[in-house]
């Protein structure tokens, strides 16, 4: 099974192009050569239907089968990163069984070939329009209880939920919640110089800056900071108060993208710090 988005599965970033269908089918063709036809036919006919939320049973004939796979297919393609899925992991089942199957260098030149946006990097599916993954972010920090954990995981998988479906502004907007949410588990916490006093972002990034000049902390303080200010200002990245509607530029996928990776790898840093100043 492939990795990918987990909001994919439920809500489709998009179909797999018409080519792609035709031309996975060719190759599944082909395969059946090697062995009893309708055996290899109803064997991509499972992970076709699973992959369309169908159920698969086994036809009457060799003929149906064909048939009956196309019509799988054809499902499948509305949700083009489970298409993909369920022909990489077809494959893979018969590849252990001695059977030739296309290699992902073939997969990925058919999907290049036809635009299809994606591209597989075993054990990943990787979006080519963004060409990144989502930056990880911890699942169960260890210093924070487990209300706090949900409400990070859950504001994370709505961001990329948010980026899926082409609300950029709005992944965007969550993940900078997020960093500054993040930030006020830092209230009260002793560092090397004092006790942190601020109660919101820009106070609390302040003093910590304070606290820990001349470090690597403070420079990447620095950096949140001055990212934190673009995308909150209207003739910046407009994402916090509002865009200004003269000189506001609409955010796009590529840019979304790119702050939601920084701002994670932020939240990231975020998180470790505040593990190891709770264990000091």
């Amino acid at each position: 099974m492939l990795k990918f988005n987990g909001a994919w599965r439920f809500d489709p970033p998009g179909i797999i192009s018409t080519g792609v269908v035709n031309e996975f089918s060719d190759l599944i063709g082909r395969i059946a050569t090697q062995g009893d036809r309708q055996d290899i036919l109803e064997h991509f006919k499972a992970y076709f239907a699973s992959a369309a939320g169908m159920t698969s049973n086994w036809s009457t004939s060799e003929s149906w089968a064909d048939s009956d796979l196309q019509n799988y297919m054809q499902h499948a393609a509305a949700n083009a990163p489970l298409f993909i899925e369920a022909f990489y992991d077809g494959c893979e089942a018969l590849g252990g069984k001695d059977v030739a199957v296309p290699d992902t260098g073939m997969m990925n030149r058919v999907l290049a070939k036809h635009g299809a946006g994606y591209e597989i990097r075993p054990p990943d599916l990787i979006s080519s329009n963004s060409d990144l993954m989502p930056i990880p972010v911890p699942e169960k920090p260890p210093s924070l209880d487990e209300q706090a954990q949900e409400l990070i995981q859950r504001s994370l998988s709505q961001s990329e939920k948010f980026l899926s479906e082409g609300h950029f502004r709005q992944a965007v907007q969550e993940v900078l919640w997020l960093l500054e949410t993040v930030s006020t588990a830092f209230q009260g916490l002793e560092t090397g110089g004092g006790t942190v006093e601020g109660k919101y972002f820009n106070k609390i990034v302040c003093d910590l800056r304070r606290r820990n000049q001349g470090t690597t902390l403070e420079q990447i303080l620095d950096w949140m900071t001055k990212l934190h200010g673009y995308l909150s200002s209207p003739t910046g990245g407009g994402i916090r108060h509002g865009t200004d509607l003269k000189a506001g530029i609409a955010t796009t996928g590529g840019e979304a993208r790119l702050f939601c990776n920084l701002i994670r790898s932020y939240i990231s840093f975020l998180l470790a710090e505040h593990e190891r100043l709770s264990e000091s």
